[in-house]
């Protein structure tokens, strides 16, 4: 219909749609087919294309919680590795859930040209049993999965434990997610071993687990708050900025100084926690570029291209600011 429309022929019209025109096609027959489409509003087949190629142009992206603001950063890096030639498709679960192979295999339908899963677990790893190229993102000890662009996250977990040790803490509270993927498994064992290491105190009593949620944290704390104060806590560590924004707000609401009465700090290193009052002690995670790393260790292999480095490791910092100084 196109074709007829523009006075081409059909091989023409797929070089016009695909993009292929250089030095194949006038630019007047470009016009005239470009016209067509928009006057009979044709899209490309991209399922009928897929099984004719045996693959599609489309990206998966396995992310859990995308709640966490955190995610919006590692989507961005991956869009950019990916470029035009790649569509990204989000496959995401709701709050506190991680997603479901079964789930996943269903999107295999599409015959993807690639899948990127972030921040998994090794049950959901061995369930998926994914052919094709796939890249594991913030998976440590993981790496034996497929290749992994991952976050030093245990370094910074032990240097915010060397911070409070240094400013006197000796009785700790942890915030964690309940999303159970290795990433929080790692960052709250380094954590914790090095605040033992350190002669900080961590009671069972002061530890509990919400979703990556601003309002569940701060129910979380204001329930668990009185608790704390029995035991001695004078600081809180939250296994996100998420949760510790929550602890920041209902701290303000009960009227908890800080950091005089608790000291408060997270994980991310969020734009928002440079400007929260007080601003936000954080370890700092390199979120867009996990997602650069990423697309562009997976691009490589969609395009048959060995990998330098199948297992990269970006660095953590910490960054200290008046919610713990």
């Amino acid at each position: 219909m196109v074709a007829a429309r523009a006075g081409v022929s059909t091989a023409t019209v797929s070089l016009v749609a695909n993009g292929k025109t250089r030095g194949r096609v006038s630019e007047d027959n470009i016009s005239r087919v470009r016209d067509a489409i928009a006057e009979l509003g044709y899209v490309v087949d991209g399922i009928g294309s897929s099984l004719a190629k045996g693959v599609s142009s489309i990206v998966i992206l396995v992310a859990p919680d995308i709640s966490n603001p955190f995610f919006a950063k590692v989507i961005a890096g991956v869009r950019e590795s990916l470029g035009s030639d790649y569509q990204l498709l989000l496959s995401v679960t709701d709050a506190g859930e991680f997603p479901q192979a079964d789930d996943v295999r269903r999107l295999m339908a599409l015959r993807p040209a690639g899948l990127l899963v972030d921040a998994p677990n090794a049950e959901f790893l061995e369930e998926l049993s994914a052919a094709g190229p796939l890249v594991l993102l913030d998976a440590p000890g993981l790496e034996g999965y497929a290749p992994s662009v991952n976050l030093d996250v245990a370094y910074g977990a032990r240097e915010l434990a060397a911070h409070l040790a240094e400013a006197g803490h000796k009785c700790v509270a942890y915030v964690d997610s309940v999303t159970g993927t290795a990433t929080f498994d790692v960052r709250r064992r380094a954590f914790l071993e090095e605040a033992a290491a350190r002669g900080i105190s961590v009671p069972p009593e002061c530890m509990l687990s919400t979703t990556i949620d601003v309002g569940a944290a701060a129910a979380a704390f204001a329930l668990a708050w009185p608790q704390w104060q029995r035991h001695g806590v004078t600081a809180v560590v939250c296994g996100t900025d998420t949760h510790a924004y929550g602890v920041l707000q209902e701290a303000r609401v009960a009227g908890v100084r800080i950091p005089d009465e608790l000291a408060v700090a997270g994980f991310d290193d969020l734009p928002y926690s440079a400007t929260s009052n007080p601003g936000l002690t954080s370890v700092h995670l390199p979120a867009t570029p996990l997602g650069l790393k990423a697309g562009q260790q997976l691009r490589s292999l969609m395009e048959g291209r060995p990998l330098d480095q199948p297992q990269l490791t970006l660095e953590s910092s910490l960054v200290v600011r008046g919610s713990t100084a």
